[in-house]
């Protein structure tokens, strides 16, 4: 799935999702050192756990982060599967 991100800095999110776990997470801009570890540390979660986790996280003053952004990709993806 792709997910236009709002309000961050990367542009877009690249994920599958394999028998409820999140695989092949890839953030198009962003931070680039930090997107890689949210990826690399979501790998392989329960779909339900990554959004538990991520959900409401915030950057500085903005109203979301790029973990929140995943996790409403993961809440859409749900929404539509």
């Amino acid at each position: 799935m792709k997910y236009n991100t709002q309000g961050v800095c990367s542009r877009a999110i690249d994920f599958d999702v394999v028998d409820g776990k999140v695989t092949n997470v890839h953030f198009a801009g962003g931070c680039n050192g930090n997107t890689q570890g949210v990826a690399a540390l979501v790998e392989g979660m329960e779909i339900h756990e990554a959004i538990r986790r991520l959900k409401g996280i915030k950057c500085g003053m903005k109203g979301t982060s790029c973990p929140d952004q995943l996790a409403t990709a993961l809440e859409q993806y749900l929404a539509n599967a």
